[in-house]
This record gives structure tokens, sequence and C-alpha cells, in this order.
């Protein structure tokens, strides 16, 4: 099992894997080792093919309280954070912003995603979780894009997610203000699927994942794809292509034959493609964004 400096990383006996941040006496604030091993650990929940979905929570009182504010004034600098990046281990491009590296790991990620948010998620505890598929709250939970209101502007790509999640006015209103808002706000605007008790919000985020365990692992990492890709298509016939291209593909797969012959013999499917080996080539034309 993989050990992270800044996570916690489990995976279950049904297949779930659970990344938690894990700086609660920070309210688990973001720094530039939790950058680094959160890709670590989606690049691990992809390579193996026992995770069948993934749950993000924090550790404590909060979710992630945004970026760890230790270094003052400067620590927003980008320039001045680049040896620390450097120090924690750092090998990409350190003058990218380190959010939008994980927002773009996350997007790209093989399995399901769900947020359970505990707690306060504010700046990059808040955007980091956009390209998450599906997020729930704690009744308790806190959101803030209070990037405005410490004189700096969006990141972890979120302009490119927030106003596709909850609509351009709603997201303008949201940065433009600053405000931290309730986790009754989040669902009402529809950035939250469902609000559940404290104690009810990791039992329900697994109940979620445990409703995805009978689907053919490929199936999913092809489908969340399709969804995300499709997001950038100027017209419905991009994505009548790639569902085109997807489902000669898949249809000719042993997947498929699995899934008839289970569904015909009314058993459970053994699903045999594995998708650490990766997906096929069904965007010849997308160009695959670098998250490092």
């Amino acid at each position: 099992m993989p050990q992270f400096e800044t996570l916690l990383y489990d995976v279950d006996a049904d297949g779930i894997a659970t990344i938690t941040l894990n700086r609660p006496d920070r309210l688990n604030a973001f720094t530039p080792k939790m950058m680094l091993d959160m890709i670590a650990a989606f690049d691990a929940t992809d390579a193996d093919d026992t995770v069948k979905s993934v749950i993000v929570t924090g550790a404590g009182r909060g979710f992630c309280a945004g970026a760890d504010l230790g270094a003052g004034g400067g620590t927003f600098d980008q320039g001045a954070r680049e040896a620390e990046r450097r120090a924690a281990g750092d090998t990409g491009d350190v003058t990218r912003d380190g959010g939008g590296r994980v927002s773009l790991r996350i997007f790209q990620s093989l399995k399901p995603v769900i947020a359970a948010v505990n707690g306060a998620a504010v700046g990059v505890g808040v955007t980091m979780q956009l390209p998450m598929d599906i997020r729930i709250a704690s009744t308790e939970a806190k959101f803030g894009f209070v990037f405005a209101r410490r004189g700096i502007t969006m990141e972890a790509c979120s302009s490119w997610f927030l106003p596709r999640l909850v609509g351009p006015p709603t997201a303008l209103e949201w940065c433009y203000s600053g405000r931290v808002f309730t986790a009754q706000e989040a669902h009402a605007k529809g950035l939250v699927q469902a609000l559940h008790a404290p104690q009810d919000l990791l039992p329900a985020a697994r109940a979620i994942a445990k409703g995805f365990a009978e689907s053919a692992p490929m199936s999913m990492a092809v489908t969340r794809q399709l969804i995300w890709r499709g997001m950038t298509a100027d017209h419905p016939m991009e994505s009548h292509r790639a569902d085109s291209r997807s489902l000669r593909m898949r249809g000719a797969s042993d997947d498929a034959k699995e899934g008839i012959a289970a569904f015909l013999e009314k058993r459970p499917a053994a699903f045999p493609d594995r998708v650490s080996k990766g997906l096929p080539d069904l965007w010849p034309e997308w160009e695959e964004p670098e998250y490092r």
C-alpha cells in the first residue's frame, strides 16, 4: 500500500480507495508536498486494478482550508515558492499553478472519483473538487472561492470547471464576493449532489462507490472521459464520432461478451479487461494535457 507524507491511503475489500488529506492540525491546508502526494495517489489508483472507485475526504474538522498561508504575504508569489517546490521533490514545471496540476490529474483519472466534503473547503480545497465526478457534503461543511479577497485570482482550472457545473452567474457571484457559504447553498446551486449528517457522510460515499461495483471498469473509464471531454465539443457530431468509435471498440471486447453472458446466465459479471493497461485510442484528435 503506498505511503504518503500528507495523505492517508487505503483500499478496502470492496475495491474502494479512500484518499484522506491528512494535515488536521492545519485543517488540511494545501502545500507543494500535498500536490505531489495527490498526483502520486491518483497514479496509484489508476495502476491498481483492484480499485474500482476513489473517495477523497479530509481528516479532522476540515476538508481543506486552501493554501497553507504559513509563508505570509509571499504565499502566492510563485517565483518565491519555486525553491520550496523543488525542495519538496517537484520535478515538474514549477512555474505552473500547483492546484491546476492536481485538477488535471484528477480529470485524467481512470476511476470514478467521489468527494466526501467533511468540513471547510476553501480556495484550492474547493477547486480541487471540481473535476471529481460526484460531490457530497456534510451539513456542516463550508465552501468559499475566496481568491479576490486575498488579492489573487481563480486557480486549479476552476475558471473552466466552475461555470460548467453551476453556470456563469453563480460562478461569478461566488468569485466576485469571495464569501464563504453553507453546504445548503452549495447543494441548492448544484455544486454538491447531496447533504448528509457528519456521521453519515463516509458511509454515504461508500454506498455510492459500491453502486459502481457491478459495472465494467473499462466502460466506466471510457464513459468518464466521453462526458468530460465531450464538454469541449463544438457540435454533437464530435461526441457522436467518439461514441461510435468507443462502441465499435468496446462492443467487440471480452468485457462485452462477459457482460452479455452474465446477464443471460443471471450471475455477476467478471469483466476481464484491465484499466491499468490504459484507454483505447478513442480520441486521436485529442491533445492530452500534461499534469506534471
